[in-house]
């Protein structure tokens, strides 16, 4: 007769059981959101480095033009990569770079030029207050009327474009203000927002860490807090999230109000960098913040993302843009590539998905 026994409950599982321990760590590897971007950005980087070695593709110089180039889209790709995972699109983002842009410029314009003729600090934070109102009005819209957001935000994107040109030429008759470096309290302004470091001789501009941050503390509230929770159950059932008590309304208009942040922030970072604004900053930046979103591994539909993932969506587009100048080729093949690589990582993150859920 046998004598072979069950494990007790709670005893470790036999050394057998080694193979299942492995596999479930492939699975979560590949349940990661952010797996193809990591993919894409080092099969990016090493054709890069092929083709343009001979250009210095490989450098620190080229590092920080890539890096100061990723970082205003890799903000906002971050802001939005919350929202998205929360279940909503915002539109209005690239607006709301122009607007907030404006709205400092005109507030520090001399008074001689149409301006306010304000000292720099109190116009940011009068920009900050606007750009977070109209944030509050995108969600208040979308839970409210419980119209797609898609819908209300593509409203928003040209009523505050509009509003960015006519209320600036109204005021300036310009659509193009600069000097900005000649306002009171554009020193510290400067070393916050646009001022650089160098490593090994190449110069990297404070906005990265930003950027950096920014991930870094969007990762943490997603995976290590109640909010991030929230966010993830809004976006994957708001019926059910909302049956076990998260405040899904709450959750999306303070969503919203964080992409609207984060178009502030690169409005502020860029009117400092260039000492100016124009009306149409930040013009179609919405779409490629969702772009570097998708590409990162969010889902269209809510529920499931990762920041990281846009940070690597964002530094893709980068080191595309500054390989095509590196190697010469034609920019309007950039368009092409965008559109190729949507849809590659869209197929890439479903065959993924599909090989964990198998595991």
């Amino acid at each position: 007769m046998s004598t072979d026994t069950a494990p007790a409950p709670g005893a470790a599982p036999p050394a057998s059981d080694e193979r299942l321990r492995e596999v479930s760590r492939a699975s979560r590897l590949l349940s990661r959101p952010e797996l193809g971007a990591v993919v894409g950005a080092i099969l990016v980087w090493v054709f890069f480095a092929i083709v343009a070695f001979d250009n210095n593709f490989i450098s620190w110089a080229t590092t920080a033009a890539i890096l100061n180039r990723a970082a205003p889209l890799g903000i906002l790709a971050i802001a939005v990569a919350l929202l998205m995972i929360g279940g909503e699109f915002d539109l209005s983002i690239g607006s709301i770079v122009g607007f907030a842009g404006m709205t400092i410029m005109v507030l520090s314009f001399p008074t001689d030029g149409g301006g306010f003729g304000w000292s720099l600090w109190p116009a940011i934070l009068v920009a900050l207050i606007v750009a977070l109102a109209v944030g509050w009005f995108n969600g208040f819209l979308v839970v409210t009327t419980k119209l797609p957001s898609f819908i209300i935000t593509l409203a928003t994107l040209f009523i505050f474009r509009g509003l960015t040109i006519a209320l600036t030429r109204l005021r300036t008759n310009r659509t193009q203000l600069g000097n900005l470096d000649e306002v009171s309290g554009f020193g510290l302004a400067d070393t916050l927002f646009a001022s650089q470091f160098t490593i090994f001789g190449a110069r990297f501009r404070v906005a990265i860490l930003w950027w950096v941050g920014l991930a870094l503390v969007a990762t943490w509230v997603l995976l290590r807090t109640r909010q991030g929770n929230w966010i993830f159950g809004a976006g994957g059932d708001a019926n059910a999230a909302r049956s076990v008590g998260v405040p899904v309304n709450r959750v999306k208009i303070a969503l919203f109000m964080t992409t609207a942040f984060a178009g502030f922030l690169v409005a502020l970072i860029q009117a400092v960098q260039f000492t100016g604004a124009d009306t149409l900053r930040g013009f179609q930046q919405e779409f490629e913040a969702i772009i570097a979103v998708v590409v990162g591994g969010t889902l269209l539909t809510g529920g499931y993302g990762s920041a990281i993932g846009a940070l690597f969506g964002a530094l893709i587009f980068a080191m595309v843009q500054q390989g095509i100048i590196i190697t010469g080729v034609d920019g309007d093949w950039f368009q092409v590539f965008v559109g190729t690589v949507l849809v590659v990582a869209v197929i890439f993150n479903n065959f993924v998905r599909q090989k964990a859920a198998q595991r």
